[in-house]
């Protein structure tokens, strides 16, 4: 079966200590294993897909503005990648995928579906944060697109460890995921 990793989010604004809504320690602390896994998925030809939100300054439209500060705003450092998975990126952009996302499923109002379709993937691998918001809601899109999920759960992270530890439960409970690295 073929498959992709699709790595969420992994950007300065939610990883670093001064990010605009951070995950701090805890983001941190899988960035040695998004990055190796970003470099396994590369190396043996597998899609790997960025998916990085993106939003415009002080939009009062956005649902978004009434839940979360500011943040991955279009054209600041905040949606840079964050840390060694930026390297892994700069050495491979010929064969990862980056794309812009405005909402928390990185399925929703992308051609991530065609894409994913057009390369007869069947399976999707997720990383990244936060685990029960943007993890977790490209996760329930995949699963109602029919796409066999694998959640790695030490390359997934959040601010809240309660929603962290809940989202990992609903991957396997209520979506059928296979969770790895627990």
């Amino acid at each position: 079966m073929k498959k992709a990793l699709i790595v969420i989010d992994y950007t300065y604004d939610f990883v670093a200590d001064d990010g605009r809504l951070t995950c701090g320690a805890p983001g941190q602390a899988i960035e040695e294993r998004i990055a190796a896994l970003t470099e396994e998925f590369v190396q043996a030809g597998e899609f790997v897909v960025m998916a990085v939100d993106g939003h415009e300054e002080s939009d009062p439209y956005h649902p978004e503005s009434k839940l979360f500060p500011p943040h991955n705003i279009y054209g600041t450092p905040g949606r840079d990648l964050y840390g060694k998975l930026d390297d892994v990126y700069q050495a491979n952009q010929d064969n990862i995928y980056y794309m812009s996302k405005t909402r928390y499923s990185a399925f929703a109002g992308t051609d991530l579906e065609i894409r994913l379709r057009e390369r007869g993937i069947h399976e999707v691998h997720l990383v990244g944060v936060c685990t029960d918001i943007c993890v977790l809601h490209t996760a329930v899109d995949a699963y109602n697109r029919g796409f066999a999920i694998t959640v790695h759960a030490d390359a997934v992270q959040s601010f809240n460890q309660d929603g962290h530890a809940w989202a990992l439960a609903h991957f396997k409970g209520s979506l059928g995921a296979t969770i790895i690295g627990q």
